[in-house]
């Protein structure tokens, strides 16, 4: 999950639905008020801990953490100088979480085939739009975190992805150089984000909880269009434009020849990450019998 966090078009929500734990997920999520964090530093800790589901929520966050802290720094590195076999590796990963989600839908009808339609369109249409240049204003800050974590929390919908739109994404993966590297800054970024992200995920789990209860097939019907409308966003074989004095990327076909290794090196990579998202899928199939 921390890993997809980071995938500008993957969301770490897409990875727990994958993995079966995404209804335990919401589930523990609401279950975590004020008087039981007071209960679980005090007499009544053994029953806190077991009501907050402290066996299943601590180790999966601690997984998070660390996946982020250790894979930014790698990620960055990609997006600098393997560019094209990075964002392949990401189309990989979404087509095939994607699918996966698609055949989780148990019923189709109108309604479902309408969601993911519109679902792909709305993902597709802000794949347009220019992100806005980085802002580190920590209210700013704070109101992305909060709609990071919304995202995050949906599967289908990318919180890197909503951070690179506004503006933030760099300034994210900036925060947790700073944080491995001790700085004040990192640490003063990181409450403004964490802050902004336990508000907005304490508010919308419950919200998402009744829709995946009440709407299952029409809420991942949507989020899978979601998914499959970012694949622009992520196609690796892109060209520079001039729109309206601005520079801008375009999405292009490579040419097609044996000799071309950029023909190579993303059909390498997006079968990576297509084998690494059923690989996921199979472990949690095997480990759920």
């Amino acid at each position: 999950m921390g890993a997809a966090d980071l995938v500008p078009g993957v969301s770490g929500g897409t990875i727990a639905l994958i993995t079966n734990i995404y209804e335990d997920l919401i589930a523990t999520i609401n279950k975590v008020t004020a008087k039981e964090i007071v209960n679980l530093l005090g007499s009544k800790r053994k029953k806190a801990w077991q009501r907050l589901n402290g066996p299943f929520i601590v180790p999966l966050f601690l997984g998070i953490a660390t996946s982020v802290l250790f894979l930014s720094s790698l990620i960055r590195f990609f997006l600098e100088s393997q560019a094209l076999a990075l964002w392949s590796f990401f189309l990989g990963l979404i087509v095939a979480s994607a699918t996966l989600i698609c055949k989780q839908i148990q019923r189709w009808s109108a309604t479902t085939y309408s969601g993911l339609a519109i679902g792909f369109l709305v993902s597709f249409l802000i794949s347009f739009l220019t992100p806005t240049e980085s802002i580190d204003a920590l209210p700013y800050l704070f109101m992305c975190g909060m709609l990071m974590i919304m995202a995050m929390i949906l599967p289908g919908i990318s919180g890197a992805f909503i951070l690179v739109l506004l503006g933030a994404y760099e300034t994210a993966l900036e925060t947790v150089e700073l944080l491995r590297a001790f700085k004040k800054e990192g640490v003063v970024n990181l409450l403004a984000f964490g802050s902004g992200a336990v508000i907005g995920l304490k508010i919308f789990a419950h919200w998402v909880g009744k829709l995946y209860k009440n709407y299952r097939n029409v809420l991942l019907a949507t989020m899978s269009g979601f998914m499959f409308g970012s694949l622009y966003k992520v196609w690796p074989w892109k060209k520079k434009s001039a729109i309206d004095e601005e520079v801008a990327e375009i999405a292009t076909f490579p040419t097609l020849s044996f000799d071309n290794p950029e023909i190579w090196v993303g059909i390498a990579f997006i079968g990576v990450g297509i084998g690494v998202i059923y690989t996921f899928d199979i472990l949690s199939r095997e480990n759920k019998k």
